[in-house]
């Protein structure tokens, strides 16, 4: 019965924040999107030139694969850092104190994060049926059509994404970024497998590919072809109007999908048992190799007197470069010296492989790697509780706030400096201005997050679905001139930078004046 009160106490910690409140708003946003208005331009899914009749089972089956895709792919980011949440609040130390053991602890943490995926689940699901009535198209409201996919293919992902956020915390506790750089290319590891056993549906731990099967032999018994070739799952810009109607009346699932489904799940229950053996239980005692430094006693006491002119002056600096040093020098040596490695391969990447591989993919995903050092660019004050310090220094917004942001605008632009010379060689001065202005965007997204929200959570899940649909080609999210390089994208860029500018400078301003 100890399990009960953890689940209650991580659910509603998790709930009253204020960073659920906004991914609860974000994801209602998103799921808006999932199945297109009737005059829309854009498909979510889509067979060659076929998408489904708006009825109950289009609409079901269409929302559940959308929110397996788009909760598995936000979940681990919104759900992770429940136990070092545990470890700042001094609760996991009353915890270790107690009978409950390892499993229970963590157990507890995974169905209460299994829960607040529900939580956003159910609420997907009320505004699907929701849309479902506002583009009725005459089809009957059949309930059974909605819940059906989403207990076979949605739930079974959530609950694994859940165990894989415990599981990862667990044993990379001390490194963000190993959990953030893990699951993005794990995520991206499961989607492509899926695709490529087509045949083996009991291997696809996200379950959408079964129903993608159902949907695709259905529109060649229409089209009568061997293959349907253009098969797509995600957003696609067209015009969405010459598309031909097909009607899917959903499917009945095999036995052997159904078994699959429950033991993917008693997968997971199982890796969290293994995981138990690895916890520390907030032993978090570091072990220290350096000597204790000897104290030197002094034997004689003399009582000169202190000769104020020999004593150095005291000289008063208000330049912003010693504290914009500072900030690099955190940016710099923040997380392990070996991930400097990693970003020396990127760059060496960037330099030697061709240019549109390097600025479509390496780019992006190098800049993904340091999501931990620029998540928290405007939060460290207050994860650190040194806000009130900081917020009474000499002109904290021209001076603090600033050197903030310039320090990871030049880290950021650092790194892409090998593609940034080579576009300057090529004389490609649109794409080198997209590049600087996207990395000057995601430094200020993260600083707007940062302040808005006073944590690192939601800018992380917000970039790494920037950086997955950049990686498969997605416009509308590309903010570095990687998939389109014309000369309207520096303006767009421009005008939301000075937006997010505007609201950074304003949030601060008045929590300066409020604290």
């Amino acid at each position: 019965m100890n399990i009960f009160p953890l689940i209650k106490y991580s659910y509603l910690q998790r709930v009253r924040n204020y960073n659920f409140l906004i991914t609860l708003c974000a994801s209602l946003a998103v799921a808006y999107t999932f199945v297109p208005a009737p005059d829309a331009n854009y498909s979510t899914i889509r067979i060659a030139d076929y998408v489904g009749d708006y009825n109950s089972a289009w609409f079901g089956y269409v929302t559940a694969i959308m929110s397996s895709l788009f909760l598995s792919l936000v979940g681990f980011y919104l759900i992770n850092g429940g136990i070092k949440t545990d470890i700042q609040t001094k609760v996991g130390q009353i915890i270790a104190t107690t009978k409950v053991t390892n499993a229970t602890y963590l157990f507890s943490k995974v169905i209460s994060g299994f829960l607040i995926l529900l939580t956003i689940l159910g609420i997907v699901l009320i505004m699907s049926i929701a849309l479902f009535h506002l583009y009725n198209e005459n089809f009957p409201f059949e309930i059974f059509q909605f819940i059906k996919p989403y207990f076979l293919i949605t739930i079974p992902a959530l609950f694994l994404i859940a165990v894989l956020a415990v599981v990862f915390e667990v044993f990379f506790r001390k490194y963000t970024i190993l959990q953030n750089i893990g699951f993005f290319f794990l995520f991206s590891f499961l989607m492509l497998s899926s695709r490529t056993h087509e045949d083996n549906f009991s291997s696809d731990m996200l379950g959408t590919q079964i129903v993608m099967n159902k949907m695709e032999n259905q529109v060649r018994e229409l089209t009568q072809g061997d293959r349907i070739k253009e098969l797509s799952i995600g957003y696609v810009i067209g015009n969405k109007n010459a598309a031909k109607k097909f009607h899917f009346n959903g499917m009945e699932f095999p036995y052997s999908f159904v078994i699959s489904r429950i033991f993917w799940i008693a997968l997971g229950a199982l890796l969290v048992f293994l995981t138990t053996g690895f916890f520390h239980r907030f032993s978090l005692k570091e072990s220290s190799t350096q000597k204790a430094p000897k104290v030197a006693i002094q034997t004689e006491i003399t009582n000169k007197e202190i000769q104020i002119s020999g004593l150095s002056k005291l000289t008063t600096n208000f330049s912003i470069l010693p504290l914009l040093r500072t900030e690099l020098l955190l940016l710099i040596r923040k997380g392990k010296k070996w991930l400097w490695f990693i970003n020396g391969i990127g760059m060496l990447l960037l330099a030697l492989v061709p240019l549109e591989i390097a600025h479509q993919f390496v780019l992006p995903i190098l800049w993904f790697f340091q999501v931990s050092r620029i998540s928290g660019l405007t939060t460290k004050e207050f994860t650190n509780k040194v806000h009130y310090f900081a917020f009474a220094s000499f002109k904290p917004l021209q001076r603090l706030l600033i050197s903030q942001l310039l320090a990871s605008i030049l880290l950021l632009l650092f790194l892409a400096l090998p593609l940034l010379v080579r576009l300057i060689l090529a004389a490609n001065f649109i794409a080198l201005s997209a590049i600087i202005l996207g990395g000057i965007f995601i430094v200020f997204l993260a600083a707007a997050f940062g302040i808005v929200t006073k944590g690192k959570k939601l800018f992380e899940v917000v970039f790494f679905m920037i950086t997955y649909t950049n990686i498969n080609k997605i416009p509308f999210t590309d903010y570095f001139g990687g998939l389109s390089q014309n000369s309207f994208l520096p303006v767009k860029l421009s005008i939301c930078i000075l937006m997010l500018g505007t609201i950074v400078y304003s949030i601060r301003n008045y929590q300066l004046k409020t604290s």
